[in-house]
């Protein structure tokens, strides 16, 4: 008989311990749920178009004579692959390196069909361009590096 009390306590720890890892993966995932941002590209958002209002970060170059400063800090730009472009407004300091034809990645939300960005960031150098920024570009047979277009892609 002692025996079977012994395996009873097993299987209560057993089963305390899911139900304690149950609750810390649900705990996780719901405290994450808004913390997640997928990358997008400018010709992803055609064929896929967001949901109004969803989080995510949209990443390309910006596009040649789009850039407009208006009142105070607010500014408007054009994010584009190659193959798509989207309007892309901000409100805030932007990075030194911030200019035409360079790369960026804005996080934000889909606003009456205005990407609306809380945050801009710029490569830091003339040889980095964002993982998901270059594929983009390559998938679209346009690639800056340093500056420069590679005429083929993956070339």
């Amino acid at each position: 008989m002692a025996m079977g009390l012994k395996k009873r306590r097993r299987i209560r720890l057993i089963a305390a311990g899911a139900v304690l890892l149950v609750a810390a993966t649900a705990l996780m995932g719901y405290g994450l749920r808004d913390g997640i941002e997928f990358f997008r590209s400018p010709s992803q958002m055609t064929e896929h178009p967001p949901r109004e209002g969803e989080r995510f970060r949209l990443g390309g170059l910006v596009e040649e004579g789009s850039v407009l400063r208006g009142a105070g800090e607010e500014i408007s730009f054009t994010v584009t692959d190659g193959g798509a472009s989207q309007p892309v407004v901000y409100s805030g300091i932007l990075p030194d390196l911030f200019r035409e034809g360079q790369g960026v990645i804005a996080t934000g939300r889909m606003e009456n069909g205005t990407f609306v960005a809380t945050e801009v960031l710029a490569r830091h150098d003339e040889s980095y361009m964002p993982k998901e920024v270059a594929e983009a570009l390559k998938e679209q047979g346009v690639f800056r590096y340093g500056g420069g277009v590679d005429p083929e892609p993956g070339s």
